[in-house]
């Protein structure tokens, strides 16, 4: 299922109102328009959306260049379980009375068994004069794949390949308190041998709060540096993680 933490699943979103964020932003990210979220109100509910949570307009080319739009009913579906027949009745009830060209199930997970069975058997008992169309885990993350920004801005993750942004940006901020942290003791050391001029008393007194902070939350045995290289292997952690966040390799100031 797409949705948040923790990493042992695969994930985008916590909240059905999250989980139709991320959907009208691929429309509008895959080349649809006019993309209207029928939210209706502030909260996590979304009662009067009558049907479909997103319409949307889809451009057409024709073989002889004639440009038409097509229209879209869109309906996120954020299920912990495979979505259940019942959960796609509201849309093509609406869909049926206001003839778009499109009913698309947008599912974080998958559509159930029996709801993919009751949509066949709508097809065919209905004969529905619009297109039914449903997109689930697979589809959209083959989407993911050719539009890698949208994980970025959702915080999507593949399980076992990619880590949330948050948890990089944490590793990074520990990366160069450690850096730091250690930096500042070799430039004590370089003070006692007089090779350099020994910090304003206020300056100093930030510096020592600062270790004791860093102490606190890294704990103060995981902060010694036993060697150059292990010294080499933290600057090249904190370089990688700066890359990812952005920023030039290489980047190892303190």
């Amino acid at each position: 299922m797409l949705g948040p933490r923790p990493r042992s699943s695969t994930s985008a979103t916590s909240t059905p109102t999250d989980f139709e964020d991320f959907v009208f932003d691929l429309l509008q990210t895959i080349g649809f328009v006019n993309v209207d979220w029928r939210k209706g109100t502030p909260k996590d509910a979304s009662p009067s959306d009558r049907g479909r949570d997103i319409e949307a307009h889809y451009l057409l080319t024709d073989v002889d260049g004639h440009q038409r739009f097509e229209r879209w009913f869109i309906d996120a579906k954020h299920y912990d379980k495979g979505v259940p027949p019942e959960a796609l009745q509201g849309l093509f009830a609406w869909a049926q009375a206001e003839r778009p060209d499109v009913a698309l199930v947008a599912a974080s997970g998958f559509l159930s068994n029996p709801a993919k069975d009751w949509v066949e058997q709508y097809r065919r008992s209905s004969a529905p004069p619009f297109r039914i169309r449903y997109w689930e885990r697979p589809q959209i993350s083959d989407f993911l794949a050719k539009f890698p920004e949208l994980t970025y801005r959702h915080e999507i993750y593949e399980q076992d390949a990619m880590r949330p942004l948050a948890e990089i940006q944490a590793a990074e901020t520990a990366m160069y308190n450690r850096r730091w942290y250690d930096k500042s003791l070799t430039r004590d050391h370089f003070v006692e041998k007089g090779q350099v001029e020994p910090l304003p008393d206020d300056v100093r007194e930030a510096v020592l709060t600062a270790r004791k902070q860093i102490e606190d939350e890294l704990g103060a045995d995981t902060l010694k540096v036993s060697s150059d290289w292990e010294a080499g292997l933290w600057a090249g952690k904190h370089s990688a993680l700066r890359w990812v966040l952005g920023d030039e390799w290489d980047n190892l100031d303190t």
